[in-house]
């Protein structure tokens, strides 16, 4: 409990911002659509966000490092305002595509998140507290598109945009009111200079954690990207139907972060545990060619959430605990530009494939990256048995 009552803060900004945030996630494609857009087009727009998110990602980082984690939070928390007010009053592609480039450029919550909470609790604790992050994730996204579905069934399209913005708004308050700064002073110099990040990436224990970082993320951002068209067409779902079904999967994965990804993480360490996860989600992604009806999808759904939920959190905690404590936020800010560069190729290539292969190969190109991700956490957790065995065989008296 002493966790979650130091990083309480910034789980009420994660929780507000993501409610706000996730009334987007459902509605946005058929957004497009009404438009007369194509699946692609759904695709290229994620890719066009993701895509300034691939910059903006290591200079916030990297700022936070410098100059405190709350001013660059403040700033994303801005843009995110500004940019869902301006998706509100869209009356064209083009406008929509501004408006999420706009956030996208001002974006920079994950990865200053993650290192704020790095910041507040020890190495031992801290795959405990990003599944309290996870969770207050989740939670958000449980609400956030019921609240959307409700909107939108009475509203409009505007309504649920203008209710993200003015959420992000609320939440702007929150930082600049409420929250601490969790850095005590500046970084040393060093930690500012390129050649130092260079050389913590080509680190031996940060980039092959980075490595399988990105590998899972191309996987979930296929799957992101493909998520609501699939309910749309596998299971001909409305809007607001597909809003409500991405809630009850939120409500699914905040109840295993708070209750079973610290058991599991304890148990058997953050390696074991991430792998784990993406076994799951391995398991997850073969399940998807079989679900032609809600009840068939929901197997290959709770595989999913339970797979990210137990991956996500660990991977992230042995990522800030490999990664040098004055560079964390630059390093964890690369993690999250790759999140992007997942975001900008991934969409195109799910969608694309949805719809020219039909719903049944959906979540191949998931599969695909599960998999490489999958027997790199397998190729680590044996370097490391191996590490361990050598260092009780160095460290044993002789005979």
């Amino acid at each position: 409990m002493t966790v979650m009552v130091r990083i309480l803060p910034i789980l009420g900004v994660t929780f507000i911002d993501i409610l706000g945030f996730s009334i987007l996630i459902p509605i946005l494609p058929y957004f497009v659509k009404s438009f007369g857009a194509s699946d692609m087009t759904v695709g290229l727009l994620f890719s066009t966000f993701a895509a300034c998110q691939i910059v903006a990602g290591p200079v916030w980082g990297r700022l936070s490092d410098r100059t405190g984690r709350k001013q660059v939070l403040i700033i994303s928390q801005v843009g995110a305002t500004v940019g869902w007010t301006m998706l509100a009053f869209a009356h064209s592609i083009g406008a929509i595509f501004f408006a999420r480039i706009v956030e996208g450029i001002s974006g920079g919550n994950i990865s200053v998140t993650q290192a704020y909470v790095a910041d507040l609790v020890e190495p031992a604790q801290r795959s405990r507290a990003f599944a309290y992050v996870g969770a207050a994730f989740s939670s958000g996204i449980v609400f956030g598109p019921a609240i959307g579905g409700i909107l939108l069934a009475r509203f409009g399209y505007s309504a649920p945009f203008l209710a993200a913005a003015a959420l992000q708004l609320f939440t702007l308050g929150i930082t600049i009111f409420m929250l601490p700064e969790s850095r005590s002073g500046p970084s040393d110099i060093e930690a500012t200079k390129l050649r130092a990040v260079i050389k913590s990436l080509r680190n031996e224990r940060v980039a092959p954690i980075l490595w399988q970082q990105w590998m899972y993320s191309l996987a979930l951002y296929a799957w992101f990207g493909v998520f609501s068209l699939l309910l749309k067409v596998a299971l001909r779902l409305t809007v607001s139907q597909a809003s409500y079904f991405f809630a009850a999967f939120g409500l699914f994965s905040a109840a295993l972060q708070v209750g079973v990804v610290d058991r599991v993480a304890s148990a058997f360490g953050d390696r074991r545990c991430s792998t784990i996860g993406i076994a799951i989600s391995v398991l997850g992604f073969l399940l998807v060619p079989l679900g032609h009806s809600v009840w068939t999808l929901v197997p290959a759904f709770i595989c999913f959430g339970a797979g990210m939920a137990l991956s996500r959190p660990t991977i992230t905690s042995l990522l800030t605990g490999a990664a040098p404590e004055q560079q964390r936020g630059t390093i964890l800010g690369v993690g999250s530009s790759l999140d992007n560069v997942s975001g900008v190729l991934m969409p195109p290539l799910s969608t694309g494939v949805l719809g020219r292969y039909g719903s049944s190969w959906a979540a191949t190109p998931s599969f695909v990256f599960a998999t490489i991700a999958l027997l790199m956490g397998l190729a680590a957790q044996r370097r490391e048995s191996h590490a361990s065995v050598a260092h009780v065989a160095e460290a044993a008296p002789p005979a």
